[in-house]
């Protein structure tokens, strides 16, 4: 198992863990290892999702394998200079995983929930990265709806690349961005009872 330089010191605090993780941009190696991530991926497995359907899955993309990928990006793009950019896109964290959202028929469980079942174990696995000191970002990456990055990643016709989820050690130097407190007064409202003010 990989470890990451430093490990979060309240990791069972959840709550902690919510409220103070953030996006990180700036990634190095090293990256949590294929028995590490296998482990959070099994935890993050756990989040909501009505029937169990799973209807997701991850393709671990690390080493030369990014250049790869991003060699097929940018077969997509417009310009030759655009292509340069996206080639080096995927060379920003040592590890990428491309989280394939795999839709199934279910006559109960409509498309919309079982999307809102990926996002949620994809913010679980997040959560649980930044846990064990491990810095990671969500980004659609370039052209995900690429003929030429499907293909690449073998993502099937009924499937949906929903991005890439950048993994590895904050950069030296990257410290926590701060974020207010969102006021969501305006985004709640509770009916009946007598705990509503």
């Amino acid at each position: 198992m990989t470890t990451a330089p430093a490990a979060r010191a309240a990791a069972g605090d959840l709550e902690t863990t919510i409220r103070t993780r953030r996006s990180t941009i700036r990634l190095t190696a090293p990256a949590p290892g294929p028995d590490e991530l296998l482990d959070l991926l099994t935890a993050a497995a756990t989040a909501p999702d009505h029937g169990q359907l799973r209807p997701w899955r991850l393709i671990a993309i690390s080493g030369d394998a990014r250049a790869r990928l991003g060699e097929a990006a940018a077969q997509a793009a417009p310009t030759t200079d655009l292509a340069e950019r996206v080639v080096t896109k995927h060379l920003r964290a040592p590890l990428m995983l491309a989280l394939v959202f795999q839709p199934r028929d279910h006559p109960t469980i409509p498309r919309w929930e079982q999307l809102a079942a990926t996002s949620a174990m994809a913010t679980t696995l997040l959560l649980l990265l930044d846990t064990r000191g491990w810095g990671g970002v969500w980004f659609a990456g370039p052209y995900p709806n690429a003929p030429q990055v499907r293909k690449h990643l073998g993502v099937g016709d009924r499937e949906q690349l929903l991005g890439y989820l950048y993994v590895g050690t904050p950069a030296p130097g990257e410290s926590a961005r701060t974020r207010a407190t969102a006021d969501v007064r305006s985004k709640f409202t509770w009916l009946g009872g007598d705990n509503a003010s």
